[in-house]
C-alpha cells in the first residue's frame, strides 16, 4: 500500500532537494507522536516515513542538475 506524503506534487526528481529533505524531516518528526498512540496507528506513520525516504532516494544526489 502506498501512502501519499503531503507536500509538493511534482515528482521528487523535479523538486528542490531542500523540499525533499523537508518532507523527510516532517515524516521523521511525526514519529515522536506515535509513542502515545495505539499500535494500529503506528503503521501509517511508518509508511509515511518509508514513502518520504523513497522519494528522497528517487530525487537523487545534490550533484544532480
Amino acid at each position: 500500500m502506498t501512502v501519499p506524503v503531503p507536500g509538493d506534487p511534482r515528482p521528487p526528481s523535479a523538486r528542490p532537494l531542500e523540499a525533499v529533505r523537508a518532507d523527510v524531516e516532517a515524516a521523521l518528526g511525526a514519529l515522536d507522536a506515535v509513542a502515545g498512540r495505539p499500535a494500529e496507528e503506528h503503521v501509517a506513520a511508518f509508511e509515511r516515513v518509508h514513502a518520504a525516504l523513497g522519494a528522497a532516494l528517487a530525487a537523487g544526489s545534490p550533484e544532480r542538475v
